[in-house]
């Protein structure tokens, strides 16, 4: 492994979000080791690939706090990171169904803090936020017609 790693140029970690910052800091000095550089990483480019409105480290028995702390954000090497920003959804642009545009530009909205808290402190959905099925089979066959068998 370590020779791979050694004659890496570039490596991609997609859901970094997850990710523990001890594991990013790990990866740093282990590349620094493996290729006897004190530059960042070894020299080797990491993109980090992730959307940190969504899933934090899971940390067992943890306080809210404690997954804070434990995010990428809080490591010091987050100084270093160069943030880009995706700004189109090339998935939905190209389905072009305005159901799909909708749907995405409503998990964005409540992503970015749009969307109305209830008095329960959730958020409030739109009601066209989703289709509802009575059953399984009208799921399969809405959205999987090619597996459904008819009888």
């Amino acid at each position: 492994m370590a020779t791979v790693l050694k004659r890496c140029k570039l490596i991609i970690w997609d859901e970094c979000t997850m990710a523990h910052k001890h594991s990013l800091e790990a990866l740093n000095r282990t590349l620094k080791d493996i290729k006897n550089s004190d530059k960042l990483f070894g020299g080797t480019l990491l993109v980090l690939s992730g959307d940190f409105r969504q899933t934090l480290p899971v940390i067992p028995r943890s306080t809210y706090a404690d997954e804070i702390n434990a995010c990428l954000k809080s490591s010091p090497l987050w100084r270093n990171v160069e943030k880009l920003q995706l700004k189109i959804n090339m998935r939905v642009q190209m389905l072009q169904d305005p159901s799909a545009e909708t749907f995405s530009k409503q998990l964005l909205d409540i992503g970015d803090g749009k969307v109305a808290i209830d008095e329960t402190g959730y958020v409030k959905l739109p009601t066209d936020f989703c289709t509802i099925a009575d059953s399984q089979d009208t799921s399969l066959n809405k959205y999987f017609p090619m597996y459904t068998h008819s009888t």
